[in-house]
C-alpha cells in the first residue's frame, strides 16, 4: 500500500470533491482483511517498544462528519494495543470552565505521556470547524478585536505552531480525516435509527448537522489546506470503505513508529547481575 497517495502534502490546496470517498476494492476484501490483521500485529509490536522506551509519544487526531467511522476505527485498531500505552479522549462542546481559557487549553489534559499514543476523537480542530460553521465565536467570551476577518487564518497558524512545538519535544502529530459521502452517511444513520440495538449511537444532531453539509465540506477543505504540514500531516481516508480506511490508518501508524525506531530497554551492569541472581534464586525454589 502506498499511503502517500492519501497524504495531504504541505501547501496543497484541498477540494474534497477531488478526493475519493471509496476505493474499488470489492474483489480484494479478503486480502485487505488479512493485510489489516498482519499490520495490527506489526503495530502491536512497535507500540510495546514505544511504551517500554518512554521517550516519545504520538498524538493521533481523528476528524469527520457523524457516522464516518471514527469510533469504530478506535475500537477495531487501537483496542488491540497495550492499554497502559493508550489515552483516548473525546473532544466535545467546551465547558464553562474551558471557555474561560484559550481554546487550546483543554487539549493539554488529553495529550499523551512519553510512551503513549494519545487518540483525539474529534480534536482541537473543532475550534476551526463547528465554531466556524455555526458562528459560535460571538457566544464565547473573546475580546471583540480578536473576532475579525483573519481569525481563522490566525488560528491555523497557532495550531501549526503548537503542533510543531509538540513535534520538537518528542510528540509528533498525525491526523486522519474520514472523507465520507453524503449517500453513505445516509445509509449508516438510517441503520442506527432503525436498529434498536444501535439507537444509542444516534443523536438527532447528526441529522440536523447534515443541513450544513456543503459548509462543512468547504471548511474541511480550507482546514486541510492550511494545517497539513511536514511535521503534522493530514491523511484523507476513503471512509465509505471502512476496512480499507482502517488499513490505511494502521499502515501509517506503523510507518511513523518505524521512523521513531523505539527500542526495548536493555538491562546492564549491576542490574543485570541482580537479575541473574534472582533468576537463579527462583529456579532453585522451583526445584
Amino acid at each position: 500500500m502506498d499511503t502517500q497517495q492519501y497524504k495531504v502534502k504541505a501547501g496543497r490546496k484541498v477540494d474534497l470533491a477531488d478526493w475519493p470517498t471509496h476505493e474499488d476494492k470489492g474483489s480484494e476484501s479478503e486480502q485487505i482483511e488479512q493485510q489489516l490483521k498482519e499490520t495490527i500485529e506489526e503495530l502491536k509490536k512497535w507500540h510495546v517498544r514505544l511504551h517500554a522506551e518512554e521517550e516519545k509519544g504520538i498524538v493521533v487526531a481523528l476528524q469527520a462528519m457523524d457516522a464516518a467511522g471514527k469510533d469504530e476505527a478506535i475500537t477495531y485498531l487501537f483496542s488491540n494495543l497495550t492499554a497502559q500505552g493508550l489515552k483516548v479522549t473525546t473532544i466535545g462542546k467546551p465547558t464553562e470552565e474551558e471557555l474561560k481559557h484559550d481554546y487550546l487549553w483543554r487539549l493539554h489534559k488529553a495529550l499523551p505521556e512519553r510512551g503513549q499514543i494519545g487518540i483525539l476523537n474529534r480534536s482541537h480542530y473543532e475550534e476551526v470547524i463547528a465554531t466556524r460553521v455555526h458562528n459560535l465565536l460571538e457566544e464565547e467570551p473573546l475580546p471583540n478585536h480578536l473576532i475579525d476577518g483573519e481569525v481563522w487564518n490566525r488560528r491555523y497558524r497557532q495550531i501549526n505552531d503548537f503542533e510543531r512545538y509538540m513535534f520538537e519535544n518528542g510528540f509528533p502529530f498525525v491526523k486522519f480525516f474520514f472523507n465520507i459521502s453524503k449517500e453513505e452517511q445516509t445509509t449508516r444513520l438510517l441503520e442506527r435509527m432503525k436498529n434498536p440495538e444501535k439507537n444509542w449511537e444516534f443523536s438527532f444532531s447528526d441529522v440536523e448537522e447534515r443541513e450544513h453539509w456543503e459548509d462543512y465540506q468547504d471548511i474541511f477543505g480550507d482546514m486541510l489546506t492550511h494545517t497539513s504540514t511536514d511535521h503534522a500531516p493530514w491523511y484523507i481516508l476513503p471512509a465509505d470503505d471502512e476496512m480499507y480506511s482502517r488499513l490505511i490508518i494502521a499502515r501509517v501508524m506503523v510507518e511513523i513508529l518505524e521512523g521513531i525506531k523505539p527500542e526495548l530497554p536493555e538491562i546492564s551492569g549491576e542490574q543485570k547481575h541482580k537479575l541473574e541472581h534472582y533468576i537463579d534464586k527462583l529456579e532453585q525454589e522451583a526445584k
